[in-house]
């Protein structure tokens, strides 16, 4: 992790745990989740971050904060910290389930699922600046504001690989089944989109209408962008057992 010198201006040095510990079963997210509230993890929309919504705009990319709550082989909690247009680019979750949290403020959401989970990216072209591209389907592109519900991404449903652009300052709750792993082949992945139209299919494969064509979108592998800048906070709260 990215070390922070300092507290993020607004927020605790040391954020506190969840009152409760979060479990998740399968295929649905917990009661207790479901209900979080900010003040379960020691925050305010009283906070001069989340009330800092006419502040001026600095240079760049604005940076993201984040804080891991608890991390074990099986799962992990970690809260994100959005100031106004700061982007999480889009990206993947391979073989993960993810249970997302708006705790605060208000967000833009883009997300997507391929379209065949079992087909491979179109190679046929890959020598050209579209090479690599995979079909996939916009499964959510709106705009959220707390409070509101839980949403729940699966390996190959519900919106995999998602954009997030804060409208709002803002903060979010992710816990990750299992998380992030390089060593077992779990690491993220990003990717631009590209409209379906400005890419002629090269397979016989036939799109069956038109409203359907129209939630299609080419997505192409990058590297992560380099004006992404993630910054932590180290978490100060009471220990979370993961049993």
């Amino acid at each position: 992790a990215v070390r922070h010198p300092a507290a993020l201006p607004g927020l605790p040095r040391r954020l506190p745990g969840p009152r409760h510990r979060a479990r998740a079963r399968r295929g649905r997210p917990a009661p207790r989740h479901a209900r979080m509230r900010p003040e379960d993890v020691g925050l305010s929309s009283d906070m001069p971050f989340f009330r800092n919504r006419d502040a001026p705009a600095t240079e760049g990319t604005p940076a993201i904060t984040h804080t891991t709550i608890y991390k074990s082989e099986k799962f992990s909690m970690v809260l994100f910290f959005l100031p106004t247009n700061a982007v999480i680019p889009l990206h993947n979750h391979p073989g993960m389930t993810v249970f997302n949290k708006l705790l605060i403020g208000s967000m833009h959401a883009k997300s997507y699922d391929w379209a065949d989970p079992d087909d491979p990216p179109n190679e046929s072209d890959a020598s050209s600046a579209d090479g690599q591209l995979r079909l996939a389907q916009l499964v959510v592109d709106d705009v959220f504001t707390a409070p509101c519900d839980t949403s729940v991404l699966f390996p190959t449903a519900g919106g995999n690989m998602h954009r997030f652009r804060a409208v709002a300052p803002s903060a979010f709750l992710d816990i990750l089944g299992p998380p992030y792993s390089i060593e077992e082949d779990r690491d993220c992945t990003y990717y631009t989109d590209i409209p379906y139209s400005e890419h002629h299919m090269t397979s016989n494969e036939l799109i069956g209408n038109e409203q359907e064509g129209r939630r299609l979108a080419w997505l192409k592998e990058v590297e992560m962008p380099r004006d992404l800048k993630m910054c932590s906070v180290r978490y100060g709260g009471p220990p979370i057992s993961g049993r």
